[in-house]
């Protein structure tokens, strides 16, 4: 399999997650964002979106989307499963991974700080932007596994919850926002990055880092 990412792609970050909980290894071709080159023909073809992270499987079918990569993953390579198997609790991991993945990550992402850039809004009213989005996110986030047992979001092994959390934890502390506000988000990320799974996914363990 060939995975299309970036380093510091959060989005691309969660599939190398679970590509490591799978036990799955790939050829990594990195696409450097701020360069532009997930805007360069060739791999407009590949994704016509212009976003990674994409996956080429075996065959040469090609996935996008990283949420849909990973449940694909866990489709086809079902142990250790992440996704609980009652349909309830399925639902509440999707929710919490969803909450990150589609309403926080797109609106503070490389896209759309270009975006506010070109339209005029100097540079720290975009950092501002970005931590805002973060705080927003991760803070509907607390609440949402306040009540769940750990050390994960949602129990004692990692799902698709926590592969969203980390990276985005990240990206938060990128725009200076104050995580500890978040004990219970920083439970589950401790517990996470003490694993060789997550640890080897980090962004400066790849070989695009600068």
């Amino acid at each position: 399999m060939k995975l299309h990412g970036y380093f510091r792609s959060s989005a691309s970050y969660r599939v190398r997650i679970a590509l490591n909980l799978k036990g799955l290894s790939v050829e990594q071709l990195p696409h450097h964002l701020r360069k532009g080159e997930q805007r360069a023909p060739a791999f407009l073809a590949i994704n016509p979106q212009g976003l990674v992270p994409a996956l080429e499987d075996d065959q040469g079918a090609v996935l996008t989307q990283s949420l849909a990569i990973i449940e694909w993953l866990d489709e086809t390579h079902p142990e250790p499963p992440l996704l609980p198997k009652d349909p309830l609790r399925r639902a509440k991991v999707r929710a919490f991974a969803q909450a990150i993945a589609c309403d926080t990550h797109p609106v503070q992402n490389l896209k759309v700080l270009l975006r506010l850039r070109e339209l005029g809004l100097a540079e720290e009213q975009v950092i501002a932007w970005a931590g805002w989005a973060n705080r927003e996110g991760l803070s509907a986030c607390e609440k949402l596994i306040a009540n769940e047992p750990g050390p994960f979001c949602f129990g004692e092994r990692p799902l698709l919850a926590d592969l969203c959390l980390v990276p985005q934890l990240a990206n938060a502390r990128r725009f200076g926002v104050e995580v500890n506000a978040f004990p219970r988000l920083l439970e589950a990320e401790a517990a996470a990055k003490a694993t060789r799974t997550f640890a080897d996914a980090a962004p400066d363990r790849q070989p695009d880092a600068e």
